[in-house]
């Protein structure tokens, strides 16, 4: 099943089935917050970092699969399939935009 997802979101997803830290980073706007593992990451570059260090960590695959609005966020909710414990599970991605960038993602299962 194909998702019709915000451009903002797509253009993420995109760039992280590309394992592109530095186009992850330009989906958000400069001063983004993401919210991962209970760790938070603001602004571009700890957010281009945090990408960066996830794809040396684990091989993985993200694949989105439903959407929903809930307030002023979109969550999507994907399964990650990798070499990480507890491969695969399904996580949602709370995201807010602002125009065509991410001002907020969080990723919780």
């Amino acid at each position: 099943m194909s998702l019709d997802l915000p451009d903002p979101i797509a253009r993420y997803f995109a760039a992280d089935k590309a394992s592109d830290a530095g186009s992850i980073a330009a989906c958000f706007t400069p001063d983004a917050i993401v919210i991962d593992e209970g760790n938070t990451y603001a602004g571009r570059e700890a957010i281009r970092q945090w990408m960066a260090h996830a794809s040396t960590q684990y091989t993985y695959t993200v694949e989105p699969f439903a959407m929903a609005q809930d307030g002023h966020h979109t969550v999507v909710t994907s399964r990650l399939f990798g070499n990480f414990p507890g491969s695969p599970v399904d996580l949602r991605y709370r995201f807010v935009t602002e125009g065509d960038r991410i001002a907020e993602l969080e990723i919780v299962p």
